[in-house]
């Protein structure tokens, strides 16, 4: 795990646009309602991640969990020697595309044992990132998930949902931001009457401002794990007009404020 540890940081360095993400802290971070949006892959390299009501799923360091997507759930990071990191690789649905996907028996987790085997291909995947283009990312993602099956976690293609209206609406916010999408370039883009995108995602169980609230705080999140950009601009950039009801609805949404955990990322 020391190599790839390695690896990661040393990647970290050069600054490029990374296919995977690495959350660190150096003190407990306890999170309420953290959406996950795609299934996402991580892999705690050092301390411990608890998730749950209850806590009651535990990663050690050298463990990884496979989550599937979910409006909310709750974690915990805590640090061993002075440090918590975690790899984080998100993945797509074009991620999965030449693998039978089980849908019909759903999966919302599962955990397992960071390998030798695996922790190679992890390597080899964060090594690539820095000289593969982009096209090549959903290529490397599906050899990761063709390995966990071949090392009997078939329980991976469970994982996956077929895409609903929500998927495209949050991946929409995301890719054209908070500000200037409306609902009639909504309506338009997704060649639907106003009506029946409502109807449909009464259906899912959402709306088109849960689905806003969650992809912007989801994203300020990332934000503030993954960057030193200031908390102004974070807020900004996730479609807040002001830094003061930002902190306030990061709060209501996660149980800490956005200075909070950045103090948790912080030496003294």
């Amino acid at each position: 795990m020391a190599n790839l540890l390695s690896t990661i940081k040393n990647t970290l360095l050069e600054k490029h646009e990374l296919p995977f993400a690495v959350y660190t802290s150096i003190t407990e971070q306890k999170l309420l309602n953290v959406p996950i949006a795609k299934p996402l892959l991580i892999v705690v390299l050092n301390g411990t991640k608890e998730l749950g009501i209850d806590n009651e799923l535990t990663c050690h360091s050298g463990d990884f969990i496979f989550l599937s997507d979910s409006p909310a759930i709750n974690m915990r990071n805590i640090p061993k020697d002075k440090e918590y990191f975690a790899l984080l690789i998100e993945f797509d649905f074009q991620d999965f595309n030449g693998l039978q996907i089980n849908a019909s028996n759903k999966k919302d987790y599962f955990i397992g044992k960071t390998t030798s085997t695996l922790e190679k291909c992890l390597q080899q995947f964060v090594e690539i990132s820095l000289w593969a283009p982009k096209k090549m990312w959903s290529l490397r993602k599906r050899e990761i998930i063709s390995l966990l099956c071949h090392m009997g976690h078939r329980e991976v293609l469970s994982l996956l949902a077929s895409p609903q209206i929500k998927d495209q609406l949050h991946e929409m916010f995301i890719e054209q931001g908070f500000y200037e999408l409306t609902m009639e370039q909504i309506c338009d883009q997704l060649a639907m009457s106003e009506s029946t995108l409502r109807r449909k995602l009464k259906l899912e169980g959402t709306s088109v401002q849960e689905i806003k609230d969650q992809a912007r705080l989801g994203l300020a999140l990332h934000l503030l794990q993954t960057t030193q950009n200031s908390i102004n601009l974070i807020a900004d950039k996730c479609g807040y007009q002001s830094q003061s009801r930002f902190t306030e609805r990061f709060k209501i949404r996660f149980g800490l404020t956005p200075s909070e955990l950045r103090k948790t990322k912080m030496t003294d």
